[in-house]
């Protein structure tokens, strides 16, 4: 029986377990047996509200009939899935959440705690949780590795921290270490290959900055590698609109950055503004093995157009599908990315304009990519060895800043995409919106329904039949009625 769990949460049967369903950062939930666009266009709707202690950005995960959400407030709970109880199997606080005044930035808003979303690991029943604390004047970031049956500590959390040489903006006696306050993580945790990865931006642009990853033994939490995006420079951080950075099968792990420094020429490069990276893990080397660039990446950089707006998704015929705050959406080889040149022609297998502007990631699923940009509609590309063709668009727009995308589907059949409408981001508070759409025809939508009050950026989780989204101080629940 134990082995039997094993393998069904590792195919996703049993739970959501990681940001986006699964490494490659498809979207797609692919054993839902339940909901159908049949049922959900007649009998769907909110079935509960679970009270929580913070607002709620981390997309929510599900594992053996536990509802995993963490807040703000450096609060994790675990809801029970089935019976949908407003008082928690159990609830800890990992520490003092900072302000959106220590961090001089106020889209996250009174606190700023957890923020990323967290991983799952089925095999040991562990949740690897980011937090950020503050207490008498001193800034931390840590690293917990909880157990799902309770909530308590596994390992001792790790103080993060880190150094690399360089010359950059902060570099002092040429070193550049790694800034608690300045730190931003908002892509979610990967778990690969027994690794704990993690990354990091800025609060509002606030200087100095870089993009960080570091990567940490999953059993341990001891820190394996770091890797910084611009050592010699400034910025370039790893934004993605909290979608997580990727995996492919042989280890691989890609991440998109933002505006900041690039080296344009020589064989060393050492800053990545505005590029999209294939890093490789060896020994306690993180290094980039590839990437791609787009040719205007000084114009994205001045400019404040983020390519790193978004995060990668890993398609079918090893193929990256990733969309910049431009509205760009570029469509890239794994075998062979296409570095930096004067032009996209010939290194990218295609570039596009998809919308104006992308910020969270889209999905895949049975030969279709979903893309929901800013201030745009929902629209259906058909995918293939030679890029994107649009095959439908939904009737229904929404503002900035559009919408990550999730699919549930049994198999290849009865797909639906579920959508969240989220807080703009200097808009007035507002309700979140949940959509569904027919996936084998987005010009029909199925479901649309309120929820509570609006984070930026969430992503709608489904499983077992239901569906979850995150807003300010609570998880709504809809489900067939």
């Amino acid at each position: 029986m134990t082995l039997l769990l094993t393998l069904l949460t590792g195919t996703g049967l049993a739970g959501q377990t990681t940001a986006q369903y699964d490494n490659a950062r498809t979207g797609a939930a692919i054993h839902e047996t339940t909901l159908t666009p049949a049922k959900v266009k007649t009998g769907f709707g909110r079935v509960a509200v679970l009270p929580v202690d913070g607002d709620v950005y981390a997309q929510p995960l599900v594992f053996q009939s536990r509802l995993i959400v963490a807040t703000e407030n450096n609060s994790v709970y675990a809801f029970d899935a089935t019976t949908l109880s407003t008082t928690p199997l159990w609830h800890v606080n990992l520490g003092t959440p900072l302000s959106s005044r220590d961090v001089r930035c106020p889209f996250i808003r009174p606190t700023v705690g957890i923020t990323p979303t967290p991983v799952i690991d089925p095999a040991t029943g562990s949740i690897y949780v980011l937090t950020r604390t503050t207490g008498t004047g001193a800034y931390q970031q840590m690293l917990h590795r909880l157990d799902v049956r309770d909530g308590h500590d596994l390992a001792p959390a790790r103080d993060i921290q880190a150094r690399v040489p360089g010359s950059g903006i902060d570099a002092l006696h040429g070193v550049v270490s790694f800034d608690p306050l300045r730190e931003n993580p908002r892509a979610a945790l990967l778990l690969d290959h027994g690794m704990v990865y993690l990354s990091w931006a800025s609060s509002c642009d606030v200087t100095p900055y870089h993009g960080w990853i570091i990567a940490y033994d999953a059993k341990t939490l001891t820190r394996r590698a770091v890797f910084n995006t611009s050592p010699d420079g400034a910025d370039a951080g790893i934004w993605q609109g909290d979608a997580g950075l990727a995996a492919d099968s042989a280890g691989h792990i890609y991440a998109a950055t933002g505006n900041g420094s690039f080296d344009t020429a020589g064989t060393r490069r050492r800053n990545f503004g505005s590029s999209l990276l294939q890093l490789t893990l060896r020994d306690s080397a993180l290094s980039v093995t590839d990437f791609f660039t787009p040719w205007n990446q000084a114009a994205l950089t001045s400019d404040d157009e983020d390519l790193g707006s978004s995060g990668p998704i890993l398609v079918p015929g090893r193929l990256i599908v990733l969309t910049g705050k431009d509205g760009m959406t570029y469509v890239v080889n794994r075998s062979g990315m296409g570095k930096f040149g004067t032009s996209d022609q010939g290194r990218a297998v295609q570039s596009l304009r998809t919308s104006n502007g992308g910020f969270g990631a889209a999905a895949y699923w049975n030969h279709t990519v979903y893309l929901w940009g800013s201030d745009d509609v929902l629209k259906a590309y058909s995918l293939s060895d030679h890029g994107l063709t649009l095959r439908a668009s939904s009737p229904v727009k929404a503002t900035d800043p559009g919408s990550t995308p999730t699919v549930s589907a049994n198999g290849d059949r009865d797909g639906i995409v579920w959508a969240i409408e989220t807080r703009t981001w200097n808009g007035p508070d507002r309700p979140a919106v949940l959509h569904a759409f027919d996936a084998a025809n987005v010009r029909e939508e199925i479901f649309r329904g309120a929820a509570g009050l609006a984070t930026r950026f969430a992503i709608p989780t489904v499983a077992a039949g239901r569906v979850y989204v995150g807003a300010k101080g609570e998880v709504d629940v809809f489900g067939l009625r």
